[in-house]
């Protein structure tokens, strides 16, 4: 026998429970378990500027799509420097940065992590306590020992930075640290300026090596300050790696659009540097797809299109504000505390930790037909106002359950 011993992969706990919802035939279902961003009507919105910039790709494009080079649609790559970085940063003009394109961020994520493999064999990576689960499958799969240090306090429902300041002081050199520049995924809890600024020369003395993941850029408090570590960091002369997705923020899942940068000494190091990575995508999927990466620096090389697509981006990051606000203005008509709600409004980005364990996030689904993550998460984009009532009367009542059990 060849293939018949081979056991069924066990499913992704988050795309495994979209695929559940799907099938739930219950009126009223609530899907807040998948991170998507939709509109007040529910659906995952089409921007204007990506509509306008598609329409400039069909007008101009008469040619056949022949293959990217392995690092990308170049063009792209320069805008998506200019918007990470600032276009007066230091190593923006003077080519510090190796950047590729990537298979939306979870394949900057693997390029990134199969490279620093490479060359850092006996590096282990440390991810926040909790993260994105697939950060601990995508770094073990490149070879990685992954651990975790201090991130989340249950208690405050934010940050326990003297914790994590303390852990990451003590990690020995070239350690990876993985770390969320902003709309922390799963909590919604970010450092603030002033903590990052205390991080960033601990991570500097201690050479350490910082891998950002940004995917949500601009729907935490504006894009100027959701870029801040990034920029600080960069400014501080650390060197470091960071891997960016265009899927939430130009709302182009499907497309896998996104990018690697590697911050380096010099010019020279980054052009050797961004040879590697592109010898590394040579080896998995030899070139990257172009529509989305034509689409997104139409939208950004334009001033009226970046514009819109900015005044689009400060639309989600409001809508979300605003139904965090109505879920805790529902959870205060039930009688809850402040503690109990006011997180919500505190946390940032599509993602809130709700605090609900493993059984209420089961009861919540089976009982009420509301889909969150079972380790607690939910996805604030995926209330409306039709149905944030609905959501805060299930949570109420789960947690008056638990109380009474």
């Amino acid at each position: 026998m060849m293939f018949k011993n081979i056991p069924n992969f066990p499913g992704d706990p988050i795309l495994g429970l979209a695929e559940q919802f799907k099938k739930d035939p219950r009126e009223g279902k609530v899907n807040l378990s998948v991170g998507l961003y939709h509109d007040e009507e529910g659906i995952v919105p089409q921007l204007e500027s990506i509509r306008r910039a598609r329409d400039m790709y069909f007008e101009n494009e008469t040619k056949a799509s022949t293959y990217l080079p392995m690092g990308g649609y170049l063009p792209y790559r320069k805008e998506v420097e200019k918007l990470l970085f600032g276009e007066d940063a230091q190593s923006v003009k003077e080519g510090n940065i190796a950047t590729i394109q990537s298979l939306g961020g979870s394949g900057a994520l693997s390029i990134g992590g199969m490279f620093l493999k490479k060359f850092y064999p006996e590096s282990k990576v440390y991810v926040s306590n909790p993260t994105w689960g697939n950060h601990i499958s995508i770094f073990e799969a490149a070879g990685f020992k992954v651990e975790k240090y201090p991130y989340y306090d249950a208690a405050t429902h934010g940050v326990d930075f003297n914790k994590m300041l303390e852990f990451i002081r003590q990690l020995t050199p070239k350690s990876i640290v993985l770390l969320h520049p902003c709309c922390h995924n799963p909590t919604g809890a970010d450092l603030t300026e002033a903590q990052w600024d205390a991080l960033i020369p601990v991570l500097k003395d201690h050479d350490l090596i910082p891998f950002l993941d940004i995917a949500y850029m601009g729907m935490g408090n504006g894009f100027e300050e959701d870029t801040y570590a990034i920029r600080a960091m960069e400014k501080s002369g650390l060197y470091f790696v960071v891997s960016h997705s265009f899927s939430k923020i130009f709302s182009l899942y499907g497309e896998r659009i996104g990018a690697l940068c590697v911050v380096c000494e010099d010019q020279e190091a980054a052009v050797a540097v961004e040879s590697q990575l592109c010898g590394t995508v040579r080896k998995v999927y030899s070139n990257p797809p172009s529509f989305g990466a034509h689409l997104v620096h139409n939208v950004l090389s334009s001033p009226e299109l970046k514009a819109l697509w900015i005044e689009e981006v400060n639309g989600m990051r409001k809508r979300i504000k605003d139904m965090r606000q109505a879920l805790a203005d529902e959870l205060k008509l039930q009688g809850q505390q402040p503690e109990e709600y006011e997180f919500y409004l505190k946390q940032k980005g599509m993602f809130s930790f709700t605090g609900f364990s493993k059984e209420q996030a089961v009861a919540l689904r089976e009982e009420e037909a509301i889909y969150i993550i079972e380790n607690g998460r939910m996805c604030i984009a995926g209330l409306t106002s039709g149905n944030v009532k609905k959501v805060a009367d299930a949570f109420a009542k789960i947690e008056l359950a638990g109380e009474n059990a």
